[in-house]
């Protein structure tokens, strides 16, 4: 049995920088024909000069996988209307962190009302705005429903600004999206299938450690059911993060599950394994493009239902679901 996906796109991605990034973005280009990626460097992206920059070294690093389109942000901070407009051509959205949220977030966003000029000009040229949407400080499964009256109030303020809760966890989170027109949302493959129990529910599990963090079952089952009939203003968005091994199983341990080798595989398995795989084209592809208005080169990728066991590690990074077996291989990409 073989299936075949067409322009399969990653909506929120991390690819780090130096070493780690050539390890990395071929293993996305591998599959996937392009990705938004997350601005959340040393230092954050913030220019248009920056923006061309990292996407050159990421085309470099992915050349042997074309066509493979990084679609750029970059970091939130109060941009004037000149800005705007210089930065509007290069990038795909402006991606909100409140300060302290997640990982090189420490230079995010402290008061709302600060932001409330930019986002005018924002609404005003066409640029997306894409969320981190938790209330830092607040207890950690708490974050992302407090965050629900922000968004609301967004989607209120700015109705011509379209603004995407990006990686959502929560029942709270599917639900809002069909109470405003302009709200959107991405998605991970971890939180489609794991819970908290799945985190710390017995031995610590790090590598499934991230933010935001794995919800209740009840969460998981909402987003579940939204990704499997291709909720029409959801897209998958693996959020896939690495870090080193020595980062992830050490005390301190850092935020971020790694899954972009074999987020595609495990979807397509996810998908058949519920009947569901005649939505799997909408959630990784014709969703993304028809909201987010993309232009992109035509590209395939198929799969045949053979056994496929997951790497140990990828260079230094250990993977999601790392030694397990999947039924779904990839055969042409």
């Amino acid at each position: 049995m073989t299936f075949t996906l067409n322009t399969p796109l990653d909506m929120h991605l991390h690819l780090r920088q130096g070493d780690m990034l050539k390890l990395v973005a071929p293993l996305s280009a591998q599959t996937f024909s392009g990705a938004v990626v997350m601005p959340n460097l040393v230092p954050p992206l913030s220019t248009r000069e920056q923006v061309l920059a990292y996407k050159n070294e990421i085309l470099e690093a992915t050349q042997a996988h074309e066509p493979f389109t990084p679609l750029m942000t970059v970091f939130f901070k109060p941009y004037n209307r000149e800005e705007l407009m210089v930065l509007k051509d290069s990038i795909t959205g402006i991606k909100l962190y409140p300060q302290g949220a997640t990982t090189n977030s420490e230079g995010g966003l402290k008061d709302l009302q600060d932001a409330e000029q930019t986002l005018k000009y924002m609404e005003e040229l066409k640029i997306p705005l894409m969320v981190h949407g938790e209330e830092a400080g607040a207890f950690v499964m708490d974050r992302e429903k407090l965050f629900m009256p922000i968004f609301e109030s967004l989607a209120q303020k700015y109705p011509k600004l379209m603004i995407i809760m990006e990686h959502i966890t929560t029942a709270s989170a599917v639900e809002l999206l069909d109470k405003y027109d302009n709200l959107y949302a991405t998605v991970t493959l971890q939180h489609l299938l794991i819970t908290l129990d799945d985190v710390a529910g017995g031995l610590l599990s790090p590598h499934l450690f991230c933010k935001p963090i794995a919800k209740r079952p009840e969460d998981r089952e909402a987003l579940l059911g939204a990704a499997l009939r291709a909720h029409p203003k959801l897209s998958f968005g693996s959020d896939s993060a690495p870090h080193p091994k020595h980062a992830k199983e050490c005390c301190g341990c850092a935020a971020g599950v790694f899954s972009a080798p074999i987020a595609l595989q495990r979807l397509v398995q996810l998908f058949d394994e519920h009947d569901a795989l005649h939505h799997l084209q909408a959630f990784v592809s014709d969703n993304a493009i028809k909201n987010y208005k993309l232009d992109l080169p035509s590209h395939s990728v198929s799969f045949e239902k053979v056994p496929f066991s997951i790497p140990a590690q990828y260079g230094e990074v250990v993977p999601f679901e790392a030694g397990k077996e999947l039924s779904w291989t990839v055969i042409e990409s």
